[in-house]
């Protein structure tokens, strides 16, 4: 059975825009990227929005619905009431290009600037060697999907735009994290993390861990364990001494 939703969508582009206001057909079952879609059909066919699976595994589909960030194509009309005004708007953090569509550049340079897997030296492709328990760690964090809805919430970034030269939030410190726990990787990333990607920024207040859709405990088992490494090699006293003697 269906009903007519009150939708608020953010239209403009980069020099000027504002919220309009829409009443679209709603059926039971549906999430709210069905309900731009039927927007698009029927009312506004040059709104942009940006979507590929409708499956909650490309991360495409990202925006914000009341405020939060969410996708649109995991955030079910069933969650709100009939005579609620639902507003959608694009990723604030980032700049708009149309519409919905925001230009997410920004996590692209981040993630080239992360060193790649570096595997002991003279180990080939096909002769790497560990155990399951070796790796279950930073299994969890390949789920990511980088819908970037982590990027977008991290007041770090979101609400100072200085500091993206230098912090490149919850997604690429999780991929830092991700090789640092590798069995296999040689790479000392532990200073990299701290003075070229940001990583004293980041006040561990779990928002990042809140709207992830993969569930993954961004700052419980990446984060936190990665700062922790950090403080051990910064303070550890036998480290020092070792730093010390080698200056010597």
């Amino acid at each position: 059975m269906g009903y007519d939703a009150k939708f608020r969508v953010w239209r403009g582009d980069t020099e000027s825009g504002g919220l309009q206001d829409y009443t679209v057909l709603a059926n039971d079952g549906e999430v709210v990227l069905d309900i731009i879609h039927r927007l698009q059909a029927t009312q506004a066919p040059d709104l942009a929005v940006r979507w590929n699976c409708k499956a909650g595994k490309c991360g495409s589909c990202s925006a914000e619905v009341n405020g939060r960030p969410k996708l649109l194509c995991m955030t079910r009309m069933s969650t709100f009431t009939e005579d609620e005004v639902i507003t959608v708007t694009p990723l604030r953090t980032f700049p708009v290009i149309r519409d919905l569509v925001t230009d997410v550049s920004f996590n692209y340079e981040k993630a080239r600037e992360i060193q790649a897997f570096t595997p002991p030296p003279g180990l080939g492709p096909g002769e790497y060697r560990m155990k399951q328990v070796d790796v279950q760690r930073s299994q969890e964090f390949r789920k990511c999907i980088e819908c970037f809805l982590c990027q977008n919430v991290c007041h770090v970034v979101r609400d100072h735009e200085e500091n993206k030269q230098a912090f490149a939030g919850p997604r690429y410190l999780m991929r830092i994290a991700e090789l640092d726990m590798h069995p296999l990787d040689v790479a000392e990333r532990r200073e990299t993390a701290q003075n070229e990607h940001g990583l004293g920024f980041c006040n561990i207040t779990k928002c990042c861990t809140e709207v992830c859709p993969e569930n993954i405990k961004i700052t419980d088992n990446a984060l936190i364990p990665m700062k922790e490494r950090v403080a051990d090699r910064k303070y550890d006293p036998l480290v020092w001494l070792g730093n010390k003697l080698f200056r010597r």
